[in-house]
This record gives C-alpha cells, sequence and structure tokens, in this order.
C-alpha cells in the first residue's frame, strides 16, 4: 500500500510541481500569512502586556528566531526526502494551530501570566510577554520557515538556474510579506478584529494545502482534523473575549490603535486599553471633586493662565482620551474654547457615545506632535496626556516636543502634563520628563495626587504663575471648587531641576516605564505570593473565592 501511494504521489506530483505559479503562489501566501500572524501576535499580546517598542521587539525577535531555524530544518528535510507532502502537511499543522489561537491563546496567555507572576520578581512583562510569544507562535511560524528551502529544492531543476529560482522565490516572499503588513493594519483588524484575522490567513494555508493534496487524489487525516480547528476556532474564538472573565463590559473591541474596554456601573464610566493593568480614564455621574483623580486637580490650571474667569481660554488637550478632563472644564469652566487632539478614533466616538462629551467640542484625529506641526495656533493652555497604551509615546517626551509645545502658548501660557508612574527611585521616568520640561519652562510646579501613581506637573516661563493662581483663587463663586482648588495649591511643590534628559535621538521610555510598572506589579502580588508559599494554591484559590 506504502509502495503505491509513493507512485501515485509521483506521477500527480510531477503535474502540480510542473505548474511553477502555484508553488510560486505557496510562497507568496505563506510570506503574505507569517507577516499577517506578525501582527496578529502583537495586537493578541498588547491587551495583557501593552504595545510598546518592547513587545514588538518581542515579537518579531521570537519570530526571526522561528524562522531561521525552520529555514534550516526546512533545507536539510528537503535534501534528504525532496516529496512536496512533507511541505504541505506541514502548512496543515501550521494552519491549524493559528485556527486555534483565537480560542485558546487568550486562555494561554492568561495561565501563563497567572503562573509567572508568582515566579517572576524583575521583569514580569517582558517575562511573560516572551513565554506567552514562544508557546504560542514560535511552533507555526517555524513550521512556515520551512517553504522557501523546499520549494527552492522542488523548483529548481539545475544549477544554472538556481540563483534566478531563489531569486524569485525571494520576490514573491516579499510582496506577500508587504501584502501582509498592510492588510491586517488597515482592513482586517480595524474592521473585522484579530480573532477573525487569524482565522482568514490560516484558512489561506489550509486552501494551498488542500489544492496540493485535492490534486494529487491524495488523502490526509490531517485535512479533517484541520477543518473542525477552523470551525472550532471561528465559533468559539469570535465570541471569545480579551477579558474573558468578564460578561459586565459596555463594549470591548479593536482600533487600528488599541484594544479598547468600556466598563459601566451607577457611578463611574470607565476606559482602559489594557485587559490586566489599569483604566485609562474615569468618568463620574456626579459632580463631586475628588482629590484622587487628576483631572479634577488640574482644574487648577486656568486660574494660573492670564486670563479672568468670565472670559474664553483657547484650550488644547493632547491625548484627549474619553474626554474627562474637556468635560470638567466645560462644567466648572463654561467659556472654556477646547480643542482636543486624539489619534485613535474609535477612541473618540467612545467619548461621546458613552462619556457624555459635549459634542460641540472639536476633536481632532492626528498625532499631538504632528498637530502642533501643521498648526499655527496658539493657547492659553496646553495639556499634555498622551499615552500609548500603557507606555508614553517617546515623540512627545522629548525636549524637541515641549519646545514646540512652548511656542504653541501665548504669553504667560500655561502647559499641564499628566505623568503617570510616579516613583521616588533616582533617574525614573517622571524625574526624566520633569527634567526636559524644565529645560524649556524656568517655572515648574508639581502636584502629587493621592493613593494614586499621578503626578501632575504645571509648567511656565510666567514669573508670576503663582500670583495668578492666588489672585484668580478669590474670585471663584463655586464654594466647593474654590475650596477644593485652594487644597491643591497649599500641596504644590516647586520642581527642582536635576540633569536628566529626554531627546528625539534618545527617549527610553519604554524601558524606564516598565520598570516602574513591574515593581507596582510586585508591591500589588506581594500578598498574594505570601498566601501562596504558605498555603500552596489550593489555599490560594480559596482565598479568592
Amino acid at each position: 500500500m506504502e509502495n503505491n501511494n509513493q507512485e501515485l504521489n509521483k506521477v500527480n506530483d510531477k503535474k502540480i510541481l510542473n505548474n511553477k505559479l502555484f508553488l510560486y503562489l505557496t510562497e507568496f501566501f505563506a510570506g503574505m500569512s507569517l507577516m499577517a500572524i506578525e501582527i496578529g501576535a502583537q495586537r493578541l499580546l498588547a491587551p495583557y502586556f501593552s504595545s510598546s517598542q518592547i513587545v514588538w521587539t518581542i515579537v518579531i525577535g521570537t519570530i526571526m528566531i522561528a524562522m531561521a531555524l525552520g529555514n534550516i530544518y526546512g533545507g536539510r528535510k528537503a535534501d534528504k526526502d525532496p516529496n512536496p507532502n512533507h511541505l504541505y502537511a506541514r502548512l496543515i499543522i501550521a494552519g491549524t494551530w493559528i485556527a486555534l489561537i483565537p480560542w485558546l491563546g487568550k486562555y494561554v496567555i492568561a495561565g501563563l501570566s497567572a503562573i509567572l507572576i508568582f515566579a517572576v520578581n524583575a521583569g514580569y512583562l517582558i517575562v511573560a510577554s516572551v513565554a506567552s510569544c514562544i508557546v504560542l507562535f514560535i511552533f507555526p511560524l517555524f513550521l512556515l520557515g520551512t517553504t522557501t528551502p523546499s520549494l527552492a529544492k522542488y523548483i529548481t531543476k539545475s544549477i544554472a538556474d538556481s540563483g534566478k529560482i531563489v531569486g524569485y522565490l525571494n520576490a514573491y516572499n516579499t510582496i506577500g510579506s508587504i501584502i501582509g503588513t498592510f492588510l491586517p493594519t488597515f482592513v482586517t483588524i480595524p474592521t473585522i478584529g484579530t480573532n477573525l484575522t487569524f482565522l482568514i490567513f490560516a484558512s489561506i494555508l489550509l486552501a494551498l494545502a488542500f489544492i496540493y493534496f485535492i490534486s494529487c487524489k491524495v488523502f490526509q487525516v490531517k485535512m479533517v482534523v484541520a477543518i473542525i480547528a477552523l470551525i472550532l476556532g471561528a465559533i468559539f474564538g469570535y465570541k471569545s473575549n480579551f477579558a474573558f472573565w468578564r460578561n459586565d463590559l459596555k463594549f470591548e473591541g479593536e482600533s487600528t490603535y488599541n484594544y479598547l474596554q468600556v466598563y459601566e456601573d451607577e457611578y463611574e464610566v470607565s476606559l482602559s486599553t489594557n485587559v490586566l493593568f489599569g483604566v485609562q480614564s474615569v468618568y463620574f455621574k456626579s459632580d463631586d471633586l475628588r482629590r484622587t483623580y487628576y483631572y479634577d486637580c488640574d482644574l487648577i490650571v486656568p486660574l494660573m493662565a492670564d486670563y479672568y474667569l468670565d472670559e474664553k481660554a483657547d484650550i488644547l488637550i493632547l491625548g484627549m482620551g474619553s474626554g474627562t478632563y474637556a468635560t470638567r472644564l466645560k462644567h466648572f469652566f463654561p467659556n472654556a474654547n477646547i480643542t482636543g487632539v486624539e489619534i485613535d478614533e474609535k477612541i473618540t466616538k467612545l467619548a461621546y457615545d458613552y462619556f457624555y462629551l459635549d459634542e460641540n467640542i472639536k476633536v481632532y484625529t492626528y498625532d499631538g506632535r504632528a498637530f502642533l506641526n501643521a498648526t499655527s495656533d496658539k493657547y492659553d493652555i496646553i495639556m499634555v496626556d498622551a499615552y500609548q497604551d500603557i507606555t508614553i509615546p517617546f515623540q512627545m517626551s522629548s525636549i524637541e516636543f515641549f519646545i514646540l509645545v512652548k511656542d504653541h502658548l501665548k504669553d504667560n501660557g500655561v502647559l499641564v502634563t499628566n505623568l503617570n508612574m510616579r516613583s521616588d527611585e533616582e533617574g525614573n521616568i517622571n524625574q526624566y520628563l520633569c527634567d526636559t520640561i524644565a529645560n524649556v519652562f524656568s517655572i515648574n510646579y508639581y502636584y502629587n495626587v493621592p493613593y494614586s501613581t499621578n503626578r501632575e506637573l504645571y509648567s511656565s516661563n510666567n514669573p508670576q504663575l503663582m500670583a495668578f493662581l492666588n489672585d484668580n483663587l478669590f474670585f471663584v463663586k463655586d464654594e466647593k471648587l474654590k475650596l477644593f482648588l485652594k487644597d491643591v495649591s497649599d500641596n504644590l511643590v516647586y520642581y527642582e531641576k536635576t540633569n536628566y534628559l529626554f531627546t528625539d535621538d534618545k527617549a527610553p521610555v519604554e524601558l524606564l516605564g516598565i520598570a516602574v510598572i513591574d515593581k507596582e506589579i510586585n508591591k500589588s502580588v506581594e500578598y498574594y505570593r505570601e498566601i501562596y508559599k504558605e498555603k500552596g494554591i489550593k489555599g490560594l484559590l480559596e482565598y479568592l473565592d
């Protein structure tokens, strides 16, 4: 029976192998799928570990390792046994694995994260993202890495045309990779999501393999398994949320830039761009002022600027987010003329749909720095509150950026910068940012928001900054607001500049930011680690119940 199959394969293989277009298309779609899986891998990991350059580096590095190993294995395997059945069987296995990721991937990430958070004392985010990437992606991408050397063996008939064949293969792979980069980023992920993106490209790989084996009249049990995996991935993956343990979310989805999650209860509405760590914005349904929330504390900024409370102030918010600060400003300072800039159009839509943002407030879909480069307008107040998931965009942290901000402020204008990830360690990210800003603005006061990691930095080149604040406090008619802002004012601290600096050339915001986040994670889980050490996993589960 085995000999009969081998003879049958030899006859039919010649037909399919003589069709070089099909083999080149195999290379094309393998390259396309590989890059699409790389983009998808980053989007799958981002809601749990951030979308920082560090996570991108981990994804790219893991894929390159898998590809290198696949190239080596594929070349050796093709030399020893140049049977294309092996390559297309590997494509079935890779497609099957990728088809299951939408269903099982989130559980793998959550499980590894839960284990590692008790085992890792430093660099948790990096270790957990590396482990997740290796477990989920290194095997199928290793299999895809065998494609090029295998096809080179099947297509090459003589040494004379080997260079041309390899060149064509690389060209098809590169063109496929280009399309596989742009298609998920600009089309499939924003419109149908990460899960269906995985399923689409898994289907492409499976279709290639099925066409091959059907043309060869060869049946593989793997084909049935692959179809079952695709169906399971479509059913359970489509229904499965990133935060699969929650069923109380008002909204969960994706945009070109972010994972997005909206939670609402009777007291508040919150926005998060990360499944595991923190909330990016909160809107409270009551008008009560809270010292523990930075946007309430930042209501002090209009009093620092050079205008009277009954006049219109031009205010620019870079990093509009859900618009909570703009909403609070409009409530307490109705004459404020507010312009928002937010790079993620879907976040702006959520702001209008869920966070009660005034539709008369104009929000531009733009990168904050690019917006400043494109406009000549000047403002009384500029707020910088830009975050890329849980990290700060490096291009909005450098001295060159803050010089640009200064150039867009009116005389005696004020910059307020929301700094998260507060730390007391020397050379922490906030010290870098405060020093960088202090190199541009001569007057800097900060306010450490109680019971949070936020620090608000108020900066100006107006030596009368505090005098304006004290004078304008006298004219505030709302007594609750007046007492609240007086309390914030009494706790302002003058910032003494040191020698740290971010520039466009050197701004390691991701590394410095993750260092602070790791310490916060360790602090948060230390109590549970002690329970685990004393009572084991059973005791921990009993406590959590």
